[in-house]
C-alpha cells in the first residue's frame, strides 16, 4: 500500500520531463484535429497504451473529442487489462494520488471505496507496480482536462456482468468519463493486422460483447464489459482511427494494431435524465415544507390532511410521482413510509406519506410535540421501477450497483422494498439481499419460484422540523406554496 504512486514507464513508454511531454502531447492532438462542431463530449472513450511514438496518434484521435471538456469533467474512471498480473477479478489502487511528470492527480477515493462494495473487486499492489496500460492514459488527460479526481481499475480475468457493475455503480452524469484502455492484435504482419483488427473492430461497433477476446484485443475485459453497458444504456459508438504500428512508427513484419472510439449518450435520454433530476432537486425545499405542514398539521388536528389546490401546481408536483418520506430522531429511524409505484400526483404522495411516517408506521406509537426536537425528515421521489433479469441469486447480486439501486423483491406470497439509503447501513450486496429477503419472509437459500426483482433509484431530499426553543416554528402560510392542507 502507498499513498503516492509513482510512475512506472515514465521515460520509455512517453518522456520523463515535462517540456518534452507538453510538446509532443500537443503535437499529436494538433495533428488529430480540434473536437466536433457540435461541442458533444463523450461518455467514454477507447483507446490504445502502447508507447506514444507509436499508438500517441491513434490515441490522440479520441482525446481531441475532449478538447472542450475542460472544467466539465470531474471524475475519470480508468479500465485497462494485467499485463503481469494474473488473477480474478478487477483490482483498484489503495493510493491516495499519482505523482505524474505534468504533476499529481488525486484519486478519487470515496468511489473507489463504492467500488470495493461490489462482487469481484478488491485490491492488488502487485496489479500496478509495473503495469502501463493505465498510466500511459494519464498524460492525455491531463493535458486536456487540466484537474479531475482519478478512479484507476486493472481487470484480470472478470466477466463483462462484472466489469459493467463497475460503469454501472460510477455512471454519473456528464461530470463523469469512462476511459478504456487496449490495444488489438498483437505481432500479426502487416495485411493479416489489418484484416483482424478490422473484424475486431467490427464487433466493437455493433456492441457485440461475444465475438473477440484477447488475441483479438489485450484490453478485451474491459472492453466488453464497456460494450455491454453501452449496449443496455443506449450509447451511441463512432470510430475516431484504426491503425497499426506498421502506419506510425515500426516495421511491417511484426505489428501491433490500436483504435479509438467515442462512445456517446443519447441525447434525447441524457437530457431527460439531466432535466427531471433538476427539476426534482429545485423542488426539494417544497418538498420538505409540504412534508413539515403534512406532520404540524397531523399534530394540530389528529387527522389525515387532504391536499386542496387553489392555483395550478408546477407540472412536476401535479404529475403522478412515487415518494418515500422517512424521519429520523437523533438519528435513529422514526418512521417511513411510501410508494413504489406513481398512482396520484407528487404532492398528495408526499402529503399523504409524510403523515403516515409519523403517526401510521406500525412499528412505532403516534409522534408527538415533543419530539419534534431533533427530528430530521427526508422526501425521496423514486423512478419507475424496472425488472431485473437474472440466471439466479450471484447473477443477481453482480447486477445490483451498491449505493445506486433501489430494490424491490416479490415471489407470489412476499413482497418487500429497500430504498438506496440503505446501502449507507448495508454495504455489500450479499447482505443488502439477505436483509431485504428477510424483511418480506422469504427464506435463505435458493430463491423460490416465481422470485422477481426490480430496481429503481431516487432523488432525496433531506430537511428538519423547524423548532424554536421548545415550540414548533410556525409553518409558512400554505398559500404562498399554491395549496392548503385540510382534513382528509
Amino acid at each position: 500500500m502507498t499513498e503516492l504512486r509513482s510512475p512506472a514507464v515514465a521515460g520509455t513508454f512517453y518522456p520523463a520531463d515535462p517540456a518534452a511531454l507538453r510538446r509532443q502531447l500537443a503535437g499529436f492532438l494538433a495533428e488529430a484535429g480540434n473536437a466536433p462542431p457540435d461541442d458533444t463530449l463523450p461518455k467514454a472513450i477507447i483507446g490504445p497504451h502502447a508507447g506514444y511514438v507509436y499508438s500517441g496518434p491513434v490515441a490522440a484521435r479520441a482525446y481531441a473529442r475532449l478538447l472542450t471538456a475542460r472544467g466539465r469533467i470531474r471524475r475519470v474512471v480508468l479500465i485497462g487489462p494485467s499485463h503481469y498480473v494474473g488473477f480474478q477479478g478487477l483490482a483498484v489502487d489503495t493510493a491516495q494520488a499519482w505523482d505524474m511528470a505534468n504533476g499529481r492527480v488525486a484519486l478519487d477515493t470515496d468511489a473507489i471505496a463504492k467500488l470495493r462494495q461490489l462482487p469481484m473487486v478488491g485490491t492488488l499492489e502487485a496489479a500496478y507496480t509495473r503495469e502501463h496500460a493505465l498510466e500511459v492514459h494519464v498524460p492525455f488527460l491531463q493535458h486536456v482536462l487540466g484537474e479531475f479526481r482519478l478512479v484507476p481499475v486493472v481487470a484480470g480475468d472478470a466477466s463483462p456482468e462484472a466489469v459493467a457493475s463497475v460503469f454501472d455503480a460510477l455512471w454519473g452524469g456528464p461530470d463523469t468519463l469512462f476511459v478504456i484502455s487496449t490495444d488489438l492484435s498483437h505481432y500479426l504482419d502487416y495485411a493479416a493486422c489489418q484484416r483482424t483488427d478490422a473484424q475486431t473492430a467490427a464487433a466493437i461497433e455493433r456492441l457485440d460483447v461475444d465475438a473477440f477476446g484477447p488475441s483479438q484485443a489485450c484490453g478485451a475485459v474491459p472492453t466488453r464489459g464497456m460494450l455491454l453497458a453501452a449496449r443496455r444504456r443506449g450509447l451511441r459508438i463512432e470510430r475516431l482511427d484504426l491503425r497499426n504500428s506498421g502506419d506510425t512508427a515500426g516495421g511491417r513484419d511484426r505489428v501491433v494494431g490500436y483504435g479509438a472510439w467515442a462512445l456517446y449518450e443519447p441525447a434525447s435520454a441524457a437530457a431527460a435524465v439531466d432535466e427531471e433530476h433538476a427539476a426534482v432537486q429545485a423542488a426539494g425545499p417544497t418538498l420538505i415544507q409540504l412534508a413539515r405542514q403534512s406532520i404540524l398539521f397531523g399534530l394540530n388536528t389528529g387527522a389525515a390532511p387532504q391536499v386542496v389546490s387553489d392555483c395550478a401546481l408546477p407540472p412536476l408536483l401535479a404529475a403522478p410521482g412515487a415518494a418515500f418520506v422517512t424521519l429520523h430522531r437523533h438519528g435513529a429511524l422514526r418512521g417511513c413510509i411510501g410508494s413504489a409505484v406513481a398512482s396520484r400526483p407528487l404532492v398528495v404522495d408526499v402529503a399523504q406519506h409524510a403523515f403516515n411516517a409519523a403517526f401510521r408506521d406500525w412499528r412505532f406509537p403516534r409522534l408527538g410535540w415533543d419530539e419534534l426536537a431533533g427530528l430530521a425528515l427526508s422526501v425521496s421521489v423514486l423512478t419507475p421501477p424496472v425488472a431485473i433479469e437474472f440466471s439466479g441469486e450471484t447473477d443477481l447480486l453482480a447486477q445490483l450497483r451498491p449505493g445506486i439501486d433501489g430494490l424491490i423483491i416479490r415471489d407470489p406470497g412476499h413482497a418487500a422494498l429497500f430504498l438506496p439509503s440503505v446501502w449507507e447501513e448495508i454495504d455489500r450486496p450479499e447482505r443488502f439481499l439477505g436483509a431485504l429477503k428477510q424483511k418480506a419472509g422469504i427464506a435463505d437459500g435458493p430463491l423460490p419460484a416465481g422470485f422477481v426483482a426490480q430496481r429503481f433509484r431516487s432523488i432525496e431530499m433531506k430537511g428538519h422540523m423547524e423548532v424554536a426553543g421548545a415550540a414548533p416554528v410556525p409553518a409558512a402560510p400554505e398559500q404562498a406554496w399554491g395549496w392548503r392542507l385540510v382534513p382528509g
